[in-house]
């Protein structure tokens, strides 16, 4: 008994001293009498204790709320950044759609304006061969697209038609340097050719050093070629080299369309356009 006593005084006195104003005011009722000087003893040694006990509750309780708070507070800022990544991207598809609807509404116009059957088409596929700059078309010889034709947007000139299947055909563009244009300066109808040299501006060749050309000068398709019907527009001149001597004079032509940045097209006929039908010898006819 005296060993539990011992090992356990801390604790009974703690409790004594707790317990102790507990009991005084039960036996006091409500007599209201003044406090003693054990009682004030007492509540000297425990105010401490149960100003620690209640700030520790007290903390506990405001740690507690902290954190259901904070949690609250997370679930709404990920439900907040969730609506705020689906609302950009709507505004990013609407902005796209409303980009889509100008180059439609623009290639519609041109379309309209122009004095030839026009087919649309979209851009599906580029070719990673650097030998062929060309690109795939969304449309074919179910639609009325054969080898020969040429292929345009309200800016200018794209390229011809290489190849023809049902649902799709094969593009070679200006800029393909095995690609030859006749073309005229619109101002001083001085003609040339302008010349494919890859990725990059097109050259003029076989211009006269006699003939009127001028920097800024705008290139358009001549007609002679029997590829592009006459007057679509090429590029403009930059870079002109007049030479001394020789017959011919040079320049940069800087075209009209950025084919890195094609989407939709139009496929328009001309005189010489082998337009054959699916069935015929010639449907899958290969770059000249």
């Amino acid at each position: 008994m005296l060993s539990l006593l011992k090992r356990y005084r801390r604790f009974l006195l703690v409790a004594a001293l707790l317990l102790y104003p507990l009991g005084a005011f039960l036996l006091g009722g409500r007599r209201g009498r003044d406090p003693n000087f054990v009682d004030r003893g007492v509540i000297a040694l425990t105010a401490p204790v149960q100003q620690g006990l209640t700030a520790g509750i007290d903390g506990a309780v405001a740690a507690v709320r902290n954190y259901l708070d904070l949690r609250g507070v997370r679930q709404d800022n990920d439900a907040l950044r969730l609506e705020n990544l689906q609302l950009r991207a709507t505004v990013q598809a609407l902005g796209e759609a409303r980009s889509e609807n100008g180059r439609l509404r623009k290639l519609l116009a041109y379309a309209e304006a122009a004095p030839g059957p026009e087919i649309p088409a979209r851009v599906v596929g580029v070719n990673p061969v650097a030998k062929l700059l060309s690109v795939r078309i969304s449309s074919g010889e179910k639609d009325g697209v054969f080898r020969g034709m040429s292929v345009v947007t309200p800016d200018g000139i794209v390229g011809q038609v290489i190849r023809s299947t049902g649902g799709y055909a094969d593009v070679a563009l200006v800029t393909d340097p095995q690609s030859r244009v006749a073309v005229r300066v619109q101002r001083s109808r001085a003609r040339g050719t302008a010349a494919g040299a890859g990725n990059g501006p097109l050259t003029l060749e076989n211009m006269l050093r006699t003939e009127d050309v001028e920097d800024g000068d705008l290139i358009i398709t001549s007609g002679t070629d029997g590829i592009y019907p006459p007057g679509l527009v090429v590029g403009r001149v930059t870079q002109l080299e007049k030479k001394e001597h020789g017959m011919f004079q040079g320049a940069d032509i800087t075209p009209a369309v950025d084919t890195s940045r094609l989407e939709e097209v139009l496929v328009v006929g001309s005189p010489y356009s082998e337009m054959t039908t699916p069935g015929g010898a010639t449907a899958e006819g290969t770059q000249k």
